[in-house]
């Protein structure tokens, strides 16, 4: 049944079909209506699981691997500092092969403080070695968020969903939320073979020293390339039961014939499909990247097979050096006989709007092109504050 729902409620909807056993909260803005949102339904006795309200953000990581480590399915959310605050419990998480789901509401990190949406926050944790999965739109996240179980529960390894914070979360969408039928179907229960158990002692994350630390750091980045297949395979069976796909590693848009493309992820990309259709601007291909991690790169070749030109999106900047995806896109393309061009901007930054004018902005890029730069920057603006 479709229903308007707010971003947030959507997601807290989503996770309580997944039935965890144990779901972490602390509070931080745009994240917060998730929690939120999750506490009203366990108070009206609509999911029956232990919340535990915690301190800060690095408890509620510290709460949700203990209990993953116990048999449990676990789950929490945050954004930007609260993400930061996380990261050393995310390297264990992920280290330990503990199959938990966060949603990563996305927004700027300060100084100076910023509660908008860019995705600098997973950025900054993207190699902590969790699966990353972006959302373009709030079904997408909805979705995603039920795939992400099936995927970190088959791979053992760390899921992120990552939604726009404010542009998903607290936005109203006609939604469908799957019956708690079809979910149950899609999810078989949570069983850890590794769980802790004083019956049966043993322990992780223990120490490992330089003769065997290579080895561990081989397997995690095997685990995340083979987690590739399975990526697919869960959207996939998703798409049969409901008709919905949450688009795999990526989706490729446009014209076969297409000369230029724009690579990008979140939402933005939504904002690129109603352009699109709507502003006639030249033939361009969209690449809508779902998975920065594992990066698919054999998946972004072919979906730039035929491109001359290719403009990459970031929504977050690595200081000194340019955009993060940007980067990353051309290390995958490097070598490549026939590589197009590619060209890297930076829009969106901190919750600047990005409308659909933006689209023929891009377009013209490779006509412009010196290098990295923020797109949307206003010199005007620089001079007042310097």
């Amino acid at each position: 049944m479709l229903e308007a729902l707010e971003g947030s409620q959507a997601i807290a909807r989503a996770v309580a079909l997944c039935r965890p056993g144990v779901v972490a909260a602390y509070p931080i803005t745009p994240q917060t209506h998730i929690v939120e949102n999750i506490s009203k339904l366990v108070a009206d006795g609509k999911l029956h699981t232990e919340l535990v309200s915690v301190e800060s953000e690095f408890s509620a990581a510290s709460v949700v691997l203990g209990a993953s480590a116990a048999g449990s399915r676990s789950y929490t959310a945050s954004s930007s500092q609260g993400i930061l605050l996380m990261t050393e419990v995310l390297f264990n998480i992920s280290g330990m092969r503990l199959p938990v789901v966060l949603t990563c509401a996305n927004r700027a990190i300060g100084a100076p403080i910023n509660i908008w949406n860019d995705h600098s926050d997973s950025m900054a944790v993207r190699d902590c070695g969790w699966i990353q999965l972006h959302c373009a739109d709030n079904q997408e996240a909805v979705d995603t968020s039920i795939q992400a179980f099936r995927i970190a529960e088959a791979t053992e390894l760390p899921v992120m969903v990552c939604m726009d914070g404010f542009v998903l979360t607290h936005t109203l969408e006609t939604l469908e939320i799957p019956d708690q039928e079809l979910v149950d179907k899609y999810l078989p229960p949570f069983v850890f073979d590794r769980m802790l158990d004083p019956r049966n002692p043993l322990s992780l994350g223990t120490l490992v020293g330089p003769e065997y630390f290579s080895e561990t750091r081989h397997l995690a980045h095997q685990a995340l390339q083979d987690a590739a297949s399975t990526i697919i395979d869960a959207d996939r069976e998703w798409q049969t039961l409901t008709g919905r796909s949450a688009g795999g590693l990526l989706t490729v848009e446009g014209p076969a014939d297409a000369r230029i493309g724009v690579l990008a992820m979140g939402s933005v990309v939504s904002t690129f499909r109603e352009a699109m259709e709507c502003l006639g601007a030249d033939p361009a291909r969209l690449i809508a990247l779902r998975a920065f991690r594992p990066l698919p790169v054999d998946a972004i070749r072919a979906a730039c097979a035929g491109l001359s030109h290719l403009v990459v999106v970031d929504r977050a900047l690595s200081p000194g050096f340019g955009g993060i995806v940007g980067g990353e896109i051309k290390a995958a393309l490097s070598g490549l006989p026939n590589a197009p061009h590619i060209h890297n901007v930076a829009i969106g930054l901190g919750g600047r709007d990005v409308p659909m004018e933006m689209w023929p902005r891009l377009l013209e890029v490779p006509r412009q092109d010196g290098g990295f730069r923020i797109l949307d920057l206003e010199p005007a603006k620089l001079g007042e504050m310097s």
